[in-house]
C-alpha cells in the first residue's frame, strides 16, 4: 500500500498523477511556508516495505517490455546492480518463472563496473548481473552489454565509446534502473560530474570507496576507479526509476527529491528529466516534508501520533520545553489548526507532556517473571542494542533466551583466526593435547590464509574458528550482564551461511528454525532487531524470518498445524542501536540507563573484541560500536530533558507491537 500524501491522496496516485506532467510543469508541489521553494521535484512513491518496492518495479518493467516489443518488436533496459535492485530482479525472476514474462528481444545495458575488475571476479559487476539474473531468464546472451573493466588502460576510451555507440544504436534506453548512494550517485557519477558527462572513467570518492569497503573486505582493496554511464547518458532514458531503502538514505533522499538541482549531488539532475519516479520505502522517506513535518505543507488531519510529532518538533525549533510553549509560537510555526482542536496552548502541551512522561518505564515498570527471547541477528547486537534493558531484565526475574541467528563468521579479521590458531598449538604443546591434530590443522589454515585473496570464500576450518571466535564473545557478553552461558543459543540461519557478504534469501529452512525455539520456548516476549540500516541487510531478513514463523504459528486455519491456535503469540518489542535509534516520537517504550548500566553495556559490547577498535563492517560511522551506543542513548535522555521532562543520564528506545 502506499502511504498516504497530504491531503488523503495515496503516494502512488500522486505520482501517477503526476506522471502526466509536462517536463515544464513540474515542481507542482509547494508550499509557503518561511523562504522555502518548490518540493518533490522528482515524482515519488513511498511504500510501507522494501518487498513492495521490488512488485512495482518489476510490474512496471514487465509492463514497459510489453509495450516497447509490441511497438518495436524490441524493448532496451538500463540496469543497475547492489542490494536494493536485487529485489527487484529476484521478482522478475519469478515473473518469468511463473507468469511467463519472456525476456526475448530484450537489450540491456548496464549502470557502471569497477576499473580495473576482471569478469570473474566475485566483486565484479558482471558476475553479480549473470548470477543473480541473466542466468535465470530466456535473455539472450549477446544482447548484454556490461563495461568491461579488464579492458588495457589503452584500449578504454575506445571501449567506452563503442558502449555509448551501442546504446544509440539500440535506439536508446526504455527503462533506467538506478539506485543512489551516501553521496547522492547515481552510477558511479560522483559529486561533481556534469550534466552534459557520457560513459567514461571516474575516480571514485572517498565516501563511495568507504561504503564499498564491507563488499571487498577492507578499504584498501577497493578499487580506486571505475566505469560508468554518464549523467547525460541516463537522462537520456525515455523512463527512469531510482530505488532507495532504510534510514540511512532518507536524508539524501530528501535532498535528491527537495533540494536543488547541483553537480555535487548527481542524483538532482533526474529533476530535469520528465519520467522519472523515485521509489522509496518508509524508512527512506522519513526526511521528506510531507512525511516528516507535513502540517508546513498543507492541512492535516490531527491524530495523537502527528500531534506529538509536532509538538516536539516546534520544542526543538523555538528551544523551549514543551510546558513553556505559547499560543504564539504555534501560530507562528503553522500549527494553528492544532491550537484550535484542544482549545489552548496549555491544554496541548499538557496532553503531549503526559504522553511522553507515559513512554519512560524504568525497571520497576519492566516485565516480571516472563519468558523473554531476544533475536540477536549478530552475536553483539544484544548487547550494542538492548544491554540496559537485558540487565533489568534479568534482575526482574525473567526467564531469557538469547538467540543469535547467524554465525557473524565473516565479520573476523584472518589475522584474529592466525592469533587463535597459534594460541590452540602453543596450548596443546603445553598441555600435551592432540599436537598432531592441531599442527595439521594450523597447517590448513595457515596455508590457505597465505594464498587467499580479498573477497575469497573462507575454507570450512577458517569459518568454523571465525564461528567459534564470535560465540565466546557473545557468551562473555552475556556473562558481564548476569545472564548464565546457557542463555545464549546459536542458531546459525541457512540464509547466512554463503561464506560471502551477499547473502541468499530468507527460506523455509530459516523459518522453520525461528519457528521451533518459538515452540520450545513459547515466549511471552520477544525483542527483535527493527533498523533497516544495516549495511548488508541481515538485520531486516533476520526480522522476516521472526514474522515469518510467527505467521505460521499464528495461522490458526493452516492445515497440518494441530497445535497453532494454542500457540500463544508473544508482544513483539522492536529495538534499534547499531545503526540508528528509534526516536521519542516513535518510540513507545523509554527505558532508563544510569551512568552505572551504561557502563556494564559498554563493557558487555567490550567483550566482543573481533569487533573492537575496527570492525570489519562498520557502516556509514566512523566510530567504534560502543562510541556510537553511548553517544546515543545519552543524546535520547538528553533530549527529554530539554522538552522538560524528567533528566536522565542515558536512555534506550523500543517500539511494542
Amino acid at each position: 500500500m502506499d502511504r498516504a500524501a497530504p491531503g488523503g491522496q495515496s503516494a502512488g496516485a500522486a505520482g501517477t498523477d503526476r506522471a502526466r506532467d509536462s517536463h515544464s510543469n513540474r515542481g507542482l508541489f509547494r508550499f509557503s511556508a518561511g523562504d522555502a521553494n518548490a518540493l518533490e521535484r522528482i515524482r515519488t512513491v513511498v511504500v510501507d516495505d522494501h518487498d513492495d518496492i521490488a512488485r512495482l518495479v518489476a510490474r512496471r518493467i514487465a509492463e514497459v517490455i510489453g509495450e516497447r516489443r509490441a511497438a518495436t518488436g524490441r524493448c532496451v533496459l538500463g540496469l543497475a546492480t547492489g542490494s536494493t535492485p536485487i529485489g527487484v530482479y529476484r521478482e522478475l525472476i519469478r515473473l518469468h518463472r511463473d507468469e511467463g514474462l519472456s525476456f526475448s528481444g530484450v537489450e540491456s545495458f548496464n549502470l557502471d563496473e569497477y576499473y580495473p575488475m576482471s569478469p570473474e571476479s566475485v566483486h565484479s559487476y558482471h558476475r553479480f548481473m549473470w548470477e543473480n539474473f541473466f542466468s535465470h531468464v530466456d535473455i539472450d546472451p549477446s544482447l548484454v552489454h556490461i563495461p568491461r573493466g579488464d579492458v588495457p588502460r589503452d584500449q578504454i576510451e575506445r571501449h567506452l565509446e563503442s558502449y555509448e555507440a551501442a546504446i544509440a544504436a539500440s535506439g536508446g534506453i526504455d527503462f533506467q534502473l538506478l539506485g543512489i548512494g551516501k553521496t547522492g550517485h547515481i552510477g558511479f557519477n560522483e559529486p561533481g560530474s556534469g550534466a552534459e558527462s557520457r560513459t567514461r572513467v571516474v575516480a571514485l570518492d572517498v565516501v563511495t570507496r568507504r561504503d564499498a569497503a564491507a563488499d571487498f573486505f577492507g578499504e584498501d582493496n577497493v578499487p580506486r576507479e571505475a566505469l560508468t554511464m554518464g549523467v547525460a547518458t541516463i537522462l537520456a532514458a525515455r523512463e527512469i526509476a531510482i530505488l532507495a531503502t532504510g534510514e540511512h538514505k532518507a536524508g539524501i533522499v530528501r535532498r535528491a527529491v527537495e533540494g536543488a538541482v547541483a553537480p555535487d549531488v548527481a542524483a538532482t539532475f533526474l529533476q530535469r528529466h520528465g519520467n522519472t519516479t523515485f521509489y522509496v520505502d518508509a524508512a527512506a522517506a522519513a526526511e521528506l516534508t510531507r512525511v516528516a513535518t507535513p502540517w508546513l505543507l498543507d492541512e492535516v488531519q490531527w491524530n495523537d501520533d502527528l500531534s506529538l510529532r509536532a509538538v516536539v518538533w516546534l520544542s526543538q525549533v523555538t528551544g523551549k520545553a514543551i510546558l513553556k510553549l505559547t499560543q504564539r509560537d504555534y501560530a507562528e510555526h503553522h500549527l494553528s489548526s492544532l491550537l484550535a482542536l484542544h482549545g489552548s496552548a496549555g491544554d496541548v502541551n499538557g496532553l503531549i507532556f503526559n504522553a511522553l512522561g507515559a513512554k519512560i518505564r524504568g525497571r520497576s515498570k519492566l516485565p516480571r517473571g516472563h519468558r523473554i527471547i531476544c533475536f540477536s541477528p549478530h552475536p553483539d547486537d544484544d548487547v550494542i542494542s538492548m544491554g540496559g534493558i537485558l540487565r533489568k531484565l534479568f534482575l526482574n526475574g525473567n526467564e531469557i533466551t538469547v538467540a543469535y541467528m547467524t554465525s557473524g563468521n565473516i565479520a573476523v579479521f584472518d589475522h584474529d583466526v592466525r592469533r587463535y590458531v597459534d594460541f590452540l598449538a602453543r596450548l596443546a604443546r603445553d598441555q600435551q593435547l592432540d599436537v598432531e591434530g592441531v599442527e595439521a590443522l594450523r597447517g590448513r589454515v595457515q596455508a590457505f590464509l597465505a594464498r587467499k585473496q580479498p573477497g575469497d570464500v573462507d575454507i570450512e576450518e577458517v569459518l568454523d574458528i571465525k564461528r567459534i571466535i564470535r560465540e565466546s564473545e557473545a557468551i562473555s557478553g552475556i556473562e558481564t550482564l548476569g545472564l548464565a552461558a546457557s542463555a545464549a543459543r546459536f542458531l546459525n540461519l541457512p540464509f547466512y551461511q554463503t561464506g560471502k557478504v551477499r547473502k541468499d534469501p530468507i527460506g523455509p529452512a530459516d523459518v522453520a528454525i525461528v519457528r521451533a525455539l518459538l515452540e520450545e520456548v513459547r515466549p511471552d516476549i520477544i525483542f527483535v532487531a527493527g533498523d533497516l540500516s544495516d549495511p548488508h541487510g541481515t538485520h531486516r531478513m533476520c526480522k522476516e524470518a521472526v514474522l515469518g514463523a510467527l505467521h505460521e504459528l499464528g495461522d490458526r486455519r493452516a492445515p497440518g498445524q494441530p497445535n497453532a491456535a494454542h500457540f500463544p503469540i508473544p508482544e513483539v518489542w522492536y529495538y534499534r542501536g547499531a545503526w540508528q535509534e528509534w526516536s521519542v516520537t516513535e518510540a513507545t517504550c523509554l527505558v532508563p540507563i544510569s551512568q552505572d548500566e551504561l557502563r556494564l553495556k559498554i563493557q558487555a559490547i567490550f567483550k566482543h573484541q573481533s569487533q573492537k577498535d575496527s570492525a570489519p563492517f562498520p557502516g556509514h560511522d566512523d566510530r567504534e560500536f560502543w562510541q556510537r551506543v553511548e553517544q546515543r542513548n545519552k543524546d535520547t535522555a538528553l533530549l527529554l530533558d530539554r522538552l522538560g521532562l524528567a533528566e536522565y543520564f542515558a536512555m534506550e528506545a523500543y517500539v511494542v507491537s
